[in-house]
């Protein structure tokens, strides 16, 4: 069983919108499973082999024992019954309390598809009658991270503290030699990625923040909680 999924539609989209989270929970003592719906490819330098190999690095650099890559296709990646049936039967597996999907809006189809299957697959996944294997689960929420290639503004539901943790969502996302040391045009994307955890950490009063929406509300137990 674990406590977290969390769901990407490529290895490194995890990474770029929460890395520093998961490696928090984990520091915290969570058991985390990372799902990946495709493995990437193609991509200009990568390969599946190279890739595989970048994400195995990544989830270690991050504490992560688990990471699952399921078998759907890149750039092609939809909604469909067979996605949510796969995607469900992982959570039937595993039983975790919490699941992590992409923001709904984006200009990558991958992501949006990603999201929409995250939201599917957790309802198909407490089905009573069904063939798919493990037994019925519903995570208690989903909550989206924010890894889009829109310039928007989005009001997060609440900002994560992850002060203390952006150098091993750093370190795993430079696992990823295909993606981003390898390619140029990319290698900003690193820095992006660091002044943006200082950015929302601002908005809060800390060093560094990560933000996550979700649809339902979100119950707080503890005012000691509230940064």
């Amino acid at each position: 069983m674990a406590d977290v999924i969390c769901v990407g539609a490529h290895p490194d989209d995890v990474e770029i919108g929460m890395g520093a989270a998961v490696a928090r929970m984990v520091r915290q003592g969570l058991d985390v499973v990372m799902v990946d719906l495709t493995d990437g490819e193609p991509t200009p330098r990568g390969t599946h082999d190279t890739r595989m190999r970048e994400a195995a690095a990544a989830a270690s650099a991050l504490g992560v024992s688990q990471r699952i890559t399921l078998p759907l296709v890149n750039r092609e990646l939809a909604d469909t019954v067979e996605a949510r049936r796969m995607l469900a039967e992982v959570v039937r597996e595993h039983k975790p309390r919490l699941l992590f999907a992409p923001y709904p809006i984006d200009a990558h189809p991958d992501h949006v598809a990603a999201n929409a299957i995250v939201e599917a697959a957790r309802f198909y996944a407490k089905f009573v009658k069904t063939d798919m294997s493990g037994e019925p689960h519903f995570p208690a929420k989903v909550y989206h991270y924010f890894a889009v290639h829109l310039r928007l503004v989005a009001k997060p539901s609440f900002v994560l503290d992850v002060t203390g943790d952006v150098d091993a969502k750093m370190a795993a996302l430079g696992c990823y030699g295909s993606q981003f040391a390898s390619d140029t045009p990319n290698a900003r994307i690193l820095e992006w990625v660091r002044s943006q955890a200082a950015s929302w950490g601002a908005l809060i009063g800390t060093p560094a923040g990560e933000p996550f929406f979700c649809r339902e509300e979100i119950g707080v137990s503890d005012f000691r909680d509230l940064v």
